[in-house]
């Protein structure tokens, strides 16, 4: 029998350790360390845990911004065989403290900035043993304990705007496996140096460059949180050839007074997730030399579903792309039935070997999203055009039902964010006694511009159905967005479901 490749985070961090011991690894606030650097502290850590009672199976949480103790942290949680858990830092207490007690966090890590956050919850929470973020403890030497591939290596919170968040396991074959598609389907390559300043609690974060770029052998830029003179600064600086970034820190990017003369020669791609890329934005990017990767995945799927190259991206505006190698989609109408013709739009969902474990201690809600064959239902609307590229339509729960007719929110955006006066918008349902549910504009006007609701829906006729249209109008200085990018389309609803606005 041939042996079984060790697949967990710590064992193929050791092994691309022994391959490219003196190569830079990470840099972070000017300071790089070589992989051999890097192994040195993941060992010391998993050491320091080890002597702090952690053992296989426990959890090791992580509060605080982007750090190069997070990833330390991660592999050497993996080398003890116990489970990782990133906590959003942009949390309130309350929400810190049920995601904490939900996971078990036997350890936390926690950064300066948050430790007032901490000790005003800390005689609720369960956990035994708290850590700085830096230093960090080191301890002896440890033998690893192997992870299966099957074992969960993280515990991700996902990110919904409505109820409770759930802990998305995901193993160590989900994060190997997911990243075994990206380096088939991206132009990944040793020589890469990758700056990622998204945050490392999001999957897209982690595993889109971080993680891939670590398994590479490539050079890992990491910034402690979006900034764009930063950004601006290091992709000159060291030269950087990819990003990952979500459409809202591309937005903020080409809005700022340096984009137009700013050095970007060395950068080959950025990878684009979170949201469809507004074809203004692409064209933007396009005129000073970007391309853009962009996909569609989520954290249950550690994130990978679908990948659309640069050279699609004007001919299949407005497409998630394709399935990687590894990875199977279809179609699903409500009745069950698996849609078959093009054109034709269901519930996508996605079956894999990145498709995750199930949710933390949730049975339920576990059977409810993975199907007995092994298919993930994600809730979101898609349809396949006649070369199997998806394009996805909306969230299930956005759909707005007017007048009888199903509008999804995010064809009407993609037209009403062409207008000049848009900077940014969402649409929404809202009550209506006449139709069941009207279709309201939430708008962000570009500075020194004006919009009527009247203009509006003259601009989107020509490309919408009448009852697409919009009805109400309102104005915000900003839509509201999680941590991932997403508008909050839950907060939009319970400020403007019951406010006329400018009405039609």
């Amino acid at each position: 029998m041939p042996a079984t490749p060790d697949i967990s985070l710590d064992g193929w961090l050791r092994e691309r350790t022994q391959r490219s011991e003196s190569r830079p690894a990470l840099t972070f606030r000017g300071e790089t360390w070589t992989y051999s650097d890097l192994g040195r502290r993941v060992e010391r850590f998993a050491g320091a845990l080890s002597a702090g009672g952690v053992v296989r199976g426990d959890r090791v949480g992580y509060l605080g911004l982007n750090h190069p103790s997070f990833l330390v942290a991660m592999f050497a949680a993996s080398r003890l065989g116990a489970i990782f858990v990133p906590l959003n830092f942009r949390l309130a207490a309350p929400e810190i403290e049920f995601a904490v007690n939900d996971a078990g966090i036997h350890t936390l890590l926690v950064a300066s900035t948050h430790e007032a956050l901490v000790d005003g919850i800390r005689s609720s929470l369960c956990c035994r043993r708290y850590l700085p973020v830096e230093p960090l403890a080191e301890g002896a030497p440890i033998t690893a304990s192997v992870a299966g591939a099957d074992d969960v290596a993280l515990l991700m919170y996902t990110s919904g705007t409505t109820g409770r968040p759930k802990g998305a396991m995901l193993t160590h074959g989900n994060l190997w496996w997911n990243n075994v598609n990206a380096l088939l389907t991206m132009d990944s390559l040793e020589d890469d140096v990758s700056l990622n300043s998204a945050p490392l609690f999001h999957i897209g974060g982690l595993n889109v460059t971080t993680l891939t770029t670590l398994m590479k052998g490539a050079h890992l830029i990491l910034h402690e949180q979006f900034a764009p003179d930063a950004f601006f600064d290091d992709v000159a600086r060291y030269r950087v050839t990819t990003h990952f970034a979500v459409p809202a820190m591309l937005l903020f990017l080409s809005q700022h007074e340096r984009f137009e003369s700013a050095d970007l020669s060395s950068l080959r791609s950025i990878i684009v997730g979170g949201a469809p890329v507004p074809e203004p934005l692409l064209r933007r990017y396009l005129a000073r030399g970007v391309a853009l990767h962009q996909g569609y995945g989520m954290t249950e799927t550690a994130p990978m579903v679908t990948f659309l190259s640069p050279e699609w991206s004007l001919s299949k505006l407005g497409s998630a792309g394709r399935t990687p190698l590894l990875t199977k989609l279809r179609l699903v109408q409500a009745d069950g039935t698996t849609v078959t013709q093009a054109g034709v739009r269901g519930e996508i969902c996605v079956k894999g070997p990145n498709v995750m474990a199930g949710y933390w201690q949730k049975p339920v809600e576990t059977a409810e999203a993975i199907d007995a064959d092994g298919w993930l239902h994600t809730g979101d609307v898609g349809e396949l055009d006649e070369d199997g590229f998806l394009y996805v339509c909306d969230r299930l729960k956005d759909m707005v039902i007017t007048g009888g007719e199903n509008v999804y929110p995010a064809e009407v955006e993609s037209v009403l964010y062409k207008h000049p006066a848009i900077g940014e918008v969402a649409v929404i349902g809202a009550p209506d006694e006449q139709w069941g549910e009207a279709v309201v504009a939430v708008v962000a006007l570009k500075p020194g511009t004006s919009l009527t609701l009247e203009e509006l829906r003259e601009f989107a006729a020509p490309s919408l159905a009448h009852y697409k249209l919009p009805t109400r109008l309102h104005f915000v200085a900003a839509l509201p967005r999680n941590t991932t990018g997403k508008v909050l389309k839950g907060e939009l609803r319970g400020s403007f479901a019951q406010a006329e606005g400018v009405t039609a």
